[in-house]
């Protein structure tokens, strides 16, 4: 699942970042900046590919690590038997086991408890296995796959944000990038799909229910034909249920007095999103964006869209939006912004919201979140500085990019959000 979080009108727009140059590509145009973008991508939880066990690394003696392993064998008897009668040799535990058929070849699943010391490769290979690859594991992989495949397209079901952390979560460590069939600039989708989507060994290409292209990229492991099948079908349940998101609200009382509530929203809030924009004034919308006011209005449709993140809003008691917060996917570097109308700044509302789009990225699985503006913007600074994290600071030609660690958000904290606001 990025914007740019500013306390009192919002930050800017920004697409994905690399270590270096990230601020000053910043001051580019709005517009200029909009068509580089590639699509939003859903949080990575893991970016390096974990090296072979010799194995259980930092296990005390007679402990045993959890490893995920796939391996291709032989389909033919006993090539199986042969691969775990090799594993129960060294003692490793298989406790679970998925089978991937690829015609004269099998690609086989395993989760496995392995003692410490083991050259678990070596055995592998000598039983057979080829193309093995190993990954460490955690407890949340003890849930046998019928169950977590059933628990994501529960949590799917209930919020349409919640397709592309799904297929990560499903596939692993990929990345998942969304095409629109037209873009903001009006250009049609270069990239046709079929029906049934595409598979081409470490690249799935589906139809989004929303119209264009996702596209699911794994080059460090190919997807076999039953993970092309389970990710078709989650996005042909997300297509059949239509657009959708949680349907609950918070109230939250103003330090000076009165309430307003907070809710999530989606591209059926546009009418009242543009006219939030008519009663911003133009340098409020000009820190929020980066660019030429005018262009601002042409992004809010794919800004609401619920394939890109999610979007808090703060409504009065008529019915008015006063306040919009962006959570929008950008691998394991979420970008957070906000825009509040200028009437309605300095009331605690743009804290409010960047404290609940934080917990509901640490709730995703998100590592960290960035917000960019000016180094001159004394509010956005003081809002990042009150949530109480590890913040880092970047500065380049005005340009001040803030990030905050989530390992430091409570667990209660975030789920609390979640359920409030998040997912019904």
């Amino acid at each position: 699942m990025s914007d740019v979080t500013h306390t009192h009108g919002g930050g800017p727009a920004h697409g994905h970042r690399t270590p270096a140059g990230l601020a000053a590509r910043c001051t580019a145009a709005f517009h200029a900046w909009w068509v580089r973008r590639h699509g939003h991508a859903p949080p990575a939880h893991d970016t390096g590919e974990a090296p072979p066990p010799s194995a259980g690394a930092g296990a005390g003696a007679g402990e045993g690590v959890l490893w995920r392993m796939r391996t291709t064998v032989k389909d033919e008897p006993g090539a199986l038997a042969a691969l775990c009668t090799a594993l129960a040799e060294r003692r490793v535990d298989i406790l679970s086991l998925q089978t991937h058929p690829l015609g004269e070849d099998t690609v086989d699943e395993f989760l496995l408890r392995v003692p410490a010391g083991t050259d678990l490769a070596t055995a592998v290979s000598l039983a057979g296995g080829t193309d093995t690859w190993t990954e460490r594991a955690d407890a949340h992989d003890l849930v046998d796959a019928p169950t977590r495949v059933l628990g994501l397209a529960a949590r799917t079901a209930t919020d349409a944000a919640e397709l592309p952390l799904a297929l990560r979560q499903l596939l692993g460590r990929c990345t998942i990038r969304s095409q629109p069939a037209v873009s903001v600039s009006g250009r049609a989708a270069e990239t046709a799909v079929p029906v049934d989507g595409s598979l081409e060994d470490t690249v799935i290409r589906l139809r989004d229910p929303e119209g264009g292209v996702l596209t699911l990229e794994r080059p460090h492991l190919p997807f076999t034909p039953t993970e092309f099948a389970r990710a078709r079908a989650l996005v042909e349940l997300d297509a059949r249920l239509g657009p959708r998101i949680p349907r609950g609200r918070d109230v939250l009382t103003l330090p000076e007095g009165g309430d307003v509530s907070v809710r999530r929203a989606d591209t059926g809030d546009l009418s009242a999103a543009l006219a939030m924009h008519e009663r911003c004034s133009p340098e409020t919308l000009r820190r929020r964006y980066h660019g030429p006011v005018g262009d601002a209005d042409r992004y809010l449709n794919h800004l609401l869209s619920p394939r890109f993140g999610r979007t808090l809003a703060a409504q009065t008691a008529s019915g008015r939006v006063v306040a919009l917060g962006h959570l929008l996917w950008d691998g394991d570097e979420t970008e957070v912004a906000l825009l509040v109308e200028d009437a309605w700044q300095r009331r605690g509302i743009g804290a409010e919201l960047l404290t609940r789009l934080v917990s509901m990225a640490a709730e995703a699985g998100c590592s960290q979140v960035y917000a960019v503006t000016q180094a001159s913007n004394t509010g956005m600074v003081a809002a990042m500085r009150g949530l109480g994290l590890p913040l880092d600071y970047q500065i380049e030609e005005g340009t001040l990019v803030i990030t905050a660690r989530l390992d430091a958000v409570p667990a209660q904290r975030a789920r609390e959000s979640g359920e409030r606001v998040g997912r019904s």
